[in-house]
């Protein structure tokens, strides 16, 4: 807790922090899962973006 404020995980991540969240899986890969639906990312601008609980769902279907 810095500030007064709790510390929590962002709600989206860029290309970078999904895949430094993802244990460094390669920018090509990443968008190979997003391609086949199997990763769902959302786009702001023509920036990409994936949300922590995206992250978190397909971690859970990867170990199920």
């Amino acid at each position: 807790m810095e500030n007064g404020k709790p510390a929590t995980a962002p709600l989206l991540y860029d290309e970078e922090g999904a895949r430094y969240m993802l244990g460094n899986v390669g920018r090509s890969k990443l968008y190979e899962e997003i391609q086949a639906g199997r990763l769902r990312a959302v786009k702001i601008g023509r920036r990409t973006f994936i949300a922590h609980a995206e992250l978190e769902r397909y971690v859970g279907e990867l170990t199920a």
